[in-house]
This record gives structure tokens, sequence and C-alpha cells, in this order.
């Protein structure tokens, strides 16, 4: 997918948003749903594989990467280039 696609660089976004540890589903679906069937980030990244969906004691829906997930950010997202994005990087619309 070219670099240029908003789809893929809002993707890449939402993977970085959930990182490394599970969020609750309520607050990952809330953050990132979206009505524009012209930006569907939620619903590509599903389709992609890159989300992992499961409970949690005390929590119960969670979201994490998948390890698809997981590999096509670490290809994406070169540490130089996280850092240097981290002022600039978009944040999800409530």
């Amino acid at each position: 997918m070219p670099e240029s696609d908003p789809v893929a660089a809002l993707i890449l976004d939402l993977l970085e948003w959930i990182g490394p540890r599970p969020r609750p589903y309520a607050e990952v679906i809330e953050a990132w749903r979206t009505s524009c069937p012209r930006l569907p980030v939620w619903e590509e990244a599903n389709a992609r594989g890159f989300l992992a969906h499961g409970r949690q004691d005390g929590v119960g829906a969670v979201v994490s990467l998948s390890p698809e997930g997981k590999a096509h950010l670490a290809t994406q997202r070169s540490p130089s280039r996280s850092q240097s994005n981290r002022g600039t990087r978009a944040t999800p619309r409530t």
C-alpha cells in the first residue's frame, strides 16, 4: 500500500496507540470508531489481522496487537522514525 494512503498511516497510529499491553475494548472502540466509510481504520486493522481480541479478568473484553500487528508495526516504524513523529502523531477522534 502506498505511503500516502491515509488509512495505512492511521492503522500505524492505531497500532502504536494500542501499544504493547491489551487495552479495554470499550476504550479502543470509543477512541477509534469511525462513521466515515472512506477511513475504516478499525475495520481495516481487523481485516488485516493486526488486532487480537480476548478477555481479561476484571476488565472484560480487551484488544491487543496480534503477532502480525506487532510485525507490521516493527517494519513500518523504525526507532528513529517513531522518535521524529512522536510530537506530531495524530490523536484519535472521540
